[in-house]
């Protein structure tokens, strides 16, 4: 066969599988599941709603912990997006996944491509003798060689759509790996803010604790100053050393459980607890965040909150799975050729009549599977509803979440109003209590009771607004807010970027390929 002739039959039977490869990809065609619908959110529209502090007339913030007013906490949440390792996880995982769909891409094309080149020398043993035919004897050359060179491909046609199905869940994966990330910001910022509320309540406490103790120390010295003078009992001295030991009791536990927050939220920063006590000083205010909380609309929840997004996306990817298994029930048609040169000896490789060539068009269809396949079928079917109803269950837990959010900032801003009442009732009466005690008016159990009331009367407070703090990011976190600061942006930082191009040929898949020289 002239080299011509091949050429004609290879770009004919091109045609001919380009026409077979337009048919559309059986198994289903995915269509995003129903879901159920909330009009508007309940505490923004029940009676007391102009109390909450929340409103649904403008959409939310995206980065909402600047609301709170706050330096170190904007501080600690840039830290946090910069350097967080369970970030970096998910980041990568993206770049995996954008691999992977070039892999699925390259699936479309001729799975097996190779150039190959040999030569050989051969030595058979000279006692076979000589061949012989009617006419004469033919002497055996007992060495001799041979060389080639080609080109050889093998391409299993994607007529049933299998591979294009590979591409439809590799794309999806890749959008549903960039969700898992949003998400994981979500919940870092959202961590990272209840975290930094909980260590300015806690020293809070501490402030007050020690406030307390110095109130009860002079408490006590007045006791021991009337005990002597004969004015009063031992009762009274041994009342209020039980009770400025209670108070200075409270402090060790304060401070481990500073320590121990510090130490947590020193892993989400992707640093030491070394360097928390220059980050955050040994003092602080609970933040608090501006009068009316902007919730947006139920409707805008769904388009907001990675994580719907990532348990449709994950439904997507696995519909495309049961396309892929599907069309294993079909006959597979694979086209594979050679082209190449070979000859005896080096001399005339490069010859025109060295020229070589094969295709080859073959059917393989497996038949006896005794219900394999169409297991397999059902099982990524089963699989896809089950990631149907995780869909739908993703998306009441989210209306769910942000319900709960909202009525416990409301009511917890109820409680700071009561608890302020509180905390001038019982220091003005602690202030009264020792006066008359003083003044020989009232015994000493007015001043016990006074001030365990302030102490106690603080504490909530301090509690309260913590959890008006606290509330108010739960309502962000479960607004899917936050994760937006990362766009325009690649998924890890540039210096692990910087890294992984150094390491190895990442191509376009990174925005920049830095040389050896930037890493230094």
């Amino acid at each position: 066969m002239t080299r011509a002739r091949l050429h004609r039959r290879l770009i004919g039977t091109a045609l001919c599988v380009a026409l077979m490869v337009g048919c559309a990809p059986v198994g289903p065609d995915f269509v995003s599941p129903n879901s159920p619908i909330v009009k508007q959110w309940i505490e923004v529209n029940s009676p007391t709603a102009g109390q909450s502090g929340l409103t649904s007339r403008s959409a939310p913030v995206v980065k909402w912990w600047e609301t709170f007013n706050d330096p170190t906490l904007n501080k600690l949440i840039a830290e946090a997006y910069a350097q967080n390792l369970d970030l970096q996880v998910a980041g990568a995982r993206v770049l995996q996944a954008r691999a992977q769909l070039g892999i699925a891409f390259g699936e479309l094309y001729p799975q097996s491509q190779a150039i190959g080149g040999s030569i050989e020398r051969r030595q058979i043993s000279e006692n076979l003798g000589p061949i012989s035919d009617i006419n004469r004897i033919i002497p055996l050359d007992t060495e001799f060689s041979t060389s080639q060179v080609g080109f050889d491909a093998q391409w299993e046609l994607d007529v049933w759509g299998q591979q294009r199905r590979g591409v439809q869940a590799a794309r999806s994966n890749l959008a549903l790996q960039v969700a898992n990330y949003d998400d994981a910001l979500v919940t870092l910022t959202g961590d990272v803010a209840a975290l930094y509320v909980n260590i300015r309540a806690l020293q809070e406490s501490l402030t007050v604790a020690r406030e307390n103790i110095r109130l009860q120390q002079e408490s006590a010295e007045l006791t021991e100053l009337r005990f002597n003078n004969g004015v009063t009992t031992e009762l009274d001295v041994q009342e209020s050393t039980a009770l400025l030991n209670n108070t200075k009791a409270l402090v060790p536990e304060l401070e481990s459980d500073l320590q121990q927050t510090k130490n947590a939220l020193a892993v989400l920063l992707g640093t030491t607890p070394s360097r928390m006590t220059n980050l955050l000083g040994n003092s602080g205010r609970i933040p608090s965040a501006r009068s009316n909380v902007a919730v947006g609309v139920p409707a805008e929840l769904l388009r907001r909150r990675p994580d719907v997004r990532a348990a449709e996306l994950a439904a997507a990817t696995q519909s495309a799975q049961v396309g892929i298994a599907m069309a294993d029930l079909y006959p597979q048609f694979i086209l594979s050729g050679s082209i190449g040169l070979q000859a005896s000896g080096g001399r005339d490789l490069f010859s025109s009549a060295s020229t070589t060539g094969l295709a080859n068009a073959g059917v393989v269809w497996n038949v006896l599977n005794y219900g394999r396949i169409k297991n397999n079928v059902r099982a990524q079917d089963a699989a896809y509803q089950a990631l149907i109803a995780n869909y739908q269950n993703t998306v009441l837990t989210a209306y769910s979440e942000v319900e709960s959010a909202m009525v416990a900032y409301a009511q917890s801003r109820k409680q700071v109003g009561f608890y302020e009442k509180s905390v001038a009732a019982s220091r003005k009466a602690a202030d009264i209590a020792v006066d008359q005690y003083r003044d020989g008016i009232a015994d000493y159990s007015r001043i016990l009771n006074t001030q365990t009331a302030l102490l106690s009367s603080q504490a909530n407070l301090i509690e309260a607004r913590q959890q008006v703090s606290s509330n108010l990011v739960a309502v962000y976190k479960g607004l899917g807010g936050g994760w937006q600061i990362r766009q325009n942006q690649e998924f890890l930082p540039q210096t692990v970027l910087a890294e992984m191009a150094y390491r190895t040929d990442w191509g376009d898949l990174l925005q920049e390929t830095p040389t050896r020289a930037s890493l230094n």
